[in-house]
């Protein structure tokens, strides 16, 4: 750190361009470059690459925190095999989509080999951060598609109890969606049934189906939906998004695990994403919650941010870096590690 100036030109290839090593790091991210299931547009097995390449183009100030790059963070080298075992994959389970887009029934067997697949990269996720929480750091995900961090709320669940707050413009309580156990669709619906898990709290969302509505009705733990359109009706008629984000607060444990779909925000800042949906959270507003969520004096214990997915230019990278930023360094405020004049 003595010779690290953040106002300088961010280095390529480091994380916001920092200096920490993973020894170094408190806070450890897990790229994990996946996207076998996904049911629309593909290309978020390329997020985490395009997040880390964009990411040191950001400025490192933030006008109410002190130094925010002061939280060592560091990532971890994508995997290759699991990469190319999303590669392999993919192709398949589009075949599997297509006979059922068509009416078709699916092939069984074929289903089952991704399924296989599939609890791989779940297992992968969960083992890799079980070995980097037994070294005392905490661990955020950058997927690839939403079903990527099952394996990181699992390592965290079996240590701790605590609730997700899901951004996102898509329930994810579907039951093995289109035959697949670990869908993207199915995040939340597999996350929930963790001991650890208390509650979900679900923002943004504006797309559902009976099968979840039903499910959220009837399952014995808490899932708080925030639909969408209620929220904006009632910012409307003068309701304010500070009375909402007390609400969804209030509703939160002491601990709150952040899952962040990316597509939860208006599709302008994420244009690429798999399944963009209209009508969204301003990234302003996202900021908001994810503050007040800290200022409560709630505690961050694992995050990811998914569904980012380049395309043709940098935009949707560059707007991934800038919520993993917030992440990071509300994480590390909610540890003490920072300090802040925001209220």
């Amino acid at each position: 750190m003595v010779n690290y100036n953040p106002s300088n030109v961010g280095i390529l290839g480091s994380l916001f361009g920092y200096p920490y090593s993973l020894k170094e790091a408190d806070l450890v991210l897990l790229p994990v470059p996946w996207d076998v299931t996904v049911s629309y547009g593909a290309g978020t097995s390329k997020g985490p690459s395009a997040i880390l390449t964009a990411s040191p183009q950001l400025d490192l100030s933030l006008h109410d925190i002190v130094e925010p790059w002061r939280y060592p963070c560091a990532m971890l080298d994508p995997s290759e095999s699991l990469e190319k075992l999303s590669d392999s994959l993919r192709l398949p389970a589009r075949r599997i989509i297509d006979q059922l887009e068509k009416g078709q029934e699916a092939d069984l067997e074929a289903i089952q080999s991704i399924n296989q697949g599939c609890q791989r990269m779940v297992d992968f996720v969960y083992d890799t951060a079980k070995h980097w929480m037994d070294m005392g750091k905490t661990v955020g995900l950058v997927g690839g598609d939403h079903s990527t961090p099952l394996g990181l709320i699992k390592a965290l669940a079996e240590r701790e109890s605590f609730g997700i707050l899901q951004i996102d413009a898509h329930m994810d309580l579907r039951e093995a969606y289109e035959g697949f156990t670990y869908s993207h669709a199915s995040i939340m619906y597999n996350a929930i049934q963790l001991e650890g898990v208390e509650s979900v709290s679900q923002v943004g969302i504006r797309d559902f189906c009976e099968e979840e509505e039903a499910f959220r009705n009837t399952f014995d733990k808490n899932i708080f939906t925030y639909f969408d359109d209620q929220v904006k009706e009632d910012l409307m008629a003068g309701e304010s998004w500070s009375n909402w984000v007390e609400n969804i607060v209030s509703r939160l444990p002491a601990k709150v695990y952040v899952s962040f779909d990316i597509d939860g925000l208006i599709p302008s800042l994420c244009p690429n994403t798999g399944t963009p949906v209209p009508g969204g959270l301003s990234f302003e507003s996202v900021n908001y919650l994810i503050r007040k969520v800290v200022s409560s004096g709630r505690k961050i214990v694992g995050f990811d941010l998914c569904e980012v997915s380049p395309g043709d230019n940098d935009w949707d990278a560059n707007v991934g870096a800038r919520v993993l930023y917030r992440l990071v360094t509300m994480t590390g405020i909610s540890h003490g590690k920072i300090k802040t004049f925001f209220k």
